[in-house]
């Protein structure tokens, strides 16, 4: 790898001003070596050399040089997290080092995760161990090979400390790549505060980056609550048909964008389970496999709250609108899974009595997985090479059944 490497940084969130962050520089760290670099993002990207210099690119992507163009700050957010207000949490172990305007006119930005203490970092290290680091690269990843929207990962470094934790850990720095940080706990902060002209501010800014077309619309605030309900909806639905749990779907990480953000402890799913929760402080199960839709909801109605004074001219109106747009969200949410769901068992419906009856069907599968404790992914993918005739291929799905009789029915 060589070359000296330029990123197209174009910022615009640093012109909303000062009360949606605080201005932050990496914290360096002894010995960074570059250990990944995603050179098909790179190019995506329009880096000016997307095969890097491995020791240039390492003092980069670990913060301990500042490319020429960047603006690092850590951004303010509050958000409910499992069910509960925190009026101020922000960006406490990531640093937003600004935005970057692509060959083809897209906008992205960039994200050191793991770089230091914040101001928002709350007595936490602003640290990451390596491993979670490396796992966030492949999930991500993963995700956007399967077409699912999600922020991506450009690089990963060690970092030559360690970081404590129940034990002593390798640190990591991954560097991440959204069309949006922005999440629905950024529109609370403000709006816990009373403060309509950051609410307004925020949301001009996210329509111009994400949501052009709502500004065009007679009221664009309508239009973008919109677009993130539409966006979201078709989200979730994915993460169902894939038995992906994001785990954590805390109001602050839910990104306006629509796009899968913040990989702490989520997983795709093994054996299938409706009630499956991949959190070890989820004791509840708030966040469960099957709960995803619903909180996916609610996480949207607390962020039509935050919009209601942009809706219309007085408070009854405003709630009438934002419920007008929430009441599609469950049509909009089935509509979605039900396609998915079928594109995944080779349905093909061509009306609505077919496709009741395709949903009846998929529900039925679900159940005796879940009653066979059978994986959900194998399944899926053995079904796929089965043929019309009874076959020896038969086997291999009907192995992953603990009564193989329910799924021959």
């Amino acid at each position: 790898m060589s070359g000296v490497q330029k990123i197209p940084f174009n910022n615009r969130f640093v012109a909303l001003g000062e009360d949606f962050y605080v201005k932050t520089r990496p914290d360096p760290v002894a010995n960074p070596a570059l250990i990944k670099f995603n050179n098909e993002l790179a190019e995506v990207l329009g880096l000016s050399n997307s095969d890097p210099d491995a020791i240039e690119a390492a003092a980069i992507y670990s913060g301990n040089s500042i490319p020429e163009g960047a603006e690092p700050l850590a951004m303010v957010y509050a958000g409910h997290q499992f069910g509960h207000f925190n009026p101020q949490l922000g960006d406490g172990r990531a640093i937003h080092l600004g935005e970057i305007s692509t060959p083809d006119g897209s906008s992205f930005d960039m994200q050191l995760k793991g770089s230091g203490r914040t101001y928002y970092s709350r007595g936490g290290d602003g640290r990451a161990a390596l491993g979670p680091v490396l796992r966030e690269y492949l999930i991500s990843e993963a995700m956007a090979r399967l077409s699912v929207p999600t922020t991506r990962a450009l690089a990963v470094v060690t970092t030559g400390e360690e970081v404590v934790r129940e034990s002593l850990l390798p640190g990591g720095i991954i560097t991440r790549i959204a069309t949006s940080f922005v999440r629905v706990g950024s529109f609370q902060f403000f709006s816990s505060q009373g403060n309509v002209e950051a609410i307004q501010k925020l949301s001009d800014y996210v329509i111009e980056r994400n949501y052009p077309q709502a500004g065009k619309e007679e009221n664009p605030y309508t239009a973008l609550l919109k677009g993130v309900v539409d966006s979201q909806t078709a989200l979730i639905a994915q993460w169902m048909q894939l038995g992906f749990i994001h785990g954590v779907m805390n109001t602050d990480n839910m990104s306006i964008a629509g796009e899968t953000i913040d990989y702490g402890p989520c997983a795709f799913m093994d054996s299938y389970d409706h009630d499956k929760v991949f959190s070890s402080i989820d004791r509840e199960g708030r966040y469960a496999y099957s709960n995803q839709p619903s909180i996916g909801l609610w996480n949207l109605t607390r962020l039509a709250e935050t919009l209601l004074p942009l809706l219309a001219g007085n408070t009854d109106a405003a709630v009438e609108v934002a419920q007008d747009i929430l009441k599609t969200y469950v049509e909009v949410y089935q509509r979605h899974w039900l396609s998915g769901m079928q594109a995944k068992c080779g349905l093909f419906s061509v009306s609505d009595a077919t496709s009741e009856a395709d949903k009846e069907l998929i529900e039925g599968l679900l159940n005796t997985m879940a009653a066979n404790n059978a994986d959900f992914t194998l399944t899926f993918f053995y079904l796929s090479r089965l043929t019309a005739q009874a076959s020896e291929q038969d086997s291999d799905i009907q192995r992953l059944f603990e009564k193989p009789e329910e799924l021959d029915e």
